[in-house]
């Protein structure tokens, strides 16, 4: 590539420590993580705020000791955090839980197939947090391209699973495009979909991004070591 790609590092996502013994939960492994994928290129990185055994959380506690812990290790670093309906599932306590906040992130990724996102994506923006659109599906473009929102995210990203393929990939992405955001695209996939998307990302010349969030696999079928081997794996494919 002519250019060197936007890689966002996904540290940690839903998933819990029995799937990869290298998944960050802690804040200061949270934190030992990010300098780790700053250090092999990563540009930014998204994280899941933990509770001790795991499991996400959008408490504001758990998330100012998140936050904290990656801004003292790698100052600079743009940090976002979900706020997955799955860790708080239900529209008005999310809410009021992200408006209790204390310690925010640079940006926050919102799904917008879930309940309340434009809602919750307004007032991410009335506090000064970036927010990334979550766009799973060509529903969920088409509603995001009609919010007053999309012109005034951070970053788009077309987030598909396991079975996502190309074709969707460029269908989706062409509804953003449609959608004249100044956002950038991001691409990315999930487990069997997500190095093939990565690569397609870096064909097409959108961000994309790569962590233990993701997948726990390299290219060649082997378990990763832990993030900052995905991120350094990620370069090598996209300089092909």
């Amino acid at each position: 590539m002519a250019t060197t790609p936007y890689i966002k590092a996904c540290l940690n996502g839903a998933r819990t420590p029995d799937e990869h013994a290298a998944l960050p939960v802690s804040p200061k492994q949270l934190a030992a993580a990010a300098v780790a994928v700053h250090s092999a290129g990563a540009m930014a990185v998204h994280l899941h705020p933990k509770t001790a055994d795991g499991m996400d959380s959008l408490e504001p506690a758990i998330v100012a000791a998140a936050v904290s812990a990656v801004r003292q290790a790698a100052p600079g670093l743009p940090l976002g955090v979900t706020t997955g309906f799955w860790a708080l599932p239900d529209p008005h306590r999310r809410l009021r839980t992200v408006e209790a906040w204390t310690v925010l992130p640079d940006f926050a990724s919102v799904n917008w197939d879930e309940p309340g996102a434009e809602e919750l994506a307004l007032l991410l923006l009335s506090r000064g947090i970036g927010v990334e659109a979550g766009i799973f599906h060509a529903a969920a473009a088409e509603s995001w391209a009609d919010s007053p929102v999309a012109a005034r995210c951070i970053r788009v990203m077309v987030e598909l699973g396991p079975d996502g393929d190309i074709e969707t990939a460029d269908d989706v992405l062409a509804r953003v495009s449609r959608a004249g955001s100044p956002a950038p695209a991001l691409l990315h996939g999930l487990d069997a979909s997500c190095w093939p998307l990565l690569a397609h990302a870096g064909a097409r010349g959108v961000q994309t991004r790569i962590g233990l969030e993701d997948t726990v696999l390299l290219p060649d079928g082997s378990t990763a070591s832990g993030n900052a081997e995905l991120v350094a794996a990620a370069f090598e494919l996209l300089s092909r």
